[in-house]
């Protein structure tokens, strides 16, 4: 797709999306790094911010949009309610062949 300065730029989502990404890792790295100074992770985790911000908008300009996870939730139980409504129908018997027994009936045990 083309660049369309028209379209718009889903901000609040990615500011959010950032967000819980930078508390995620602060969190990791406090919980890894224990014995070493957080100042430079920490700095370089809000450095990243302008730059992930940045490259959202311009890959939106572009078109691009995720699907959220409302929309990959409902795509989901939409496909599991036409697998429901496939499989509920009757399948249709399959032709005898020579290894059914032709829809023939095995004859019966003679009693002695």
């Amino acid at each position: 797709m083309a660049w369309d300065s028209s379209r718009p730029v889903p901000w609040v989502r990615l500011i959010r999306e950032w967000a819980i990404y930078v508390t995620i890792m602060v969190v990791l790295f406090a919980v890894l790094f224990r014995d070493r100074a957080l100042a430079p992770i920490v700095t370089g985790l809000l450095i990243s911010g302008p730059l992930y911000l940045l490259f959202g908008g311009v890959m939106a300009k572009f078109g691009y949009q995720r699907k959220s996870l409302k929309q990959t939730r409902a795509e989901a139980s939409a496909a599991r309610t036409a697998a429901v409504t496939q499989d509920s129908a009757p399948r249709p018997k399959p032709q005898a062949t020579k290894r059914t027994g032709g829809g023939q009936q095995r004859p019966g045990k003679s009693r002695r």
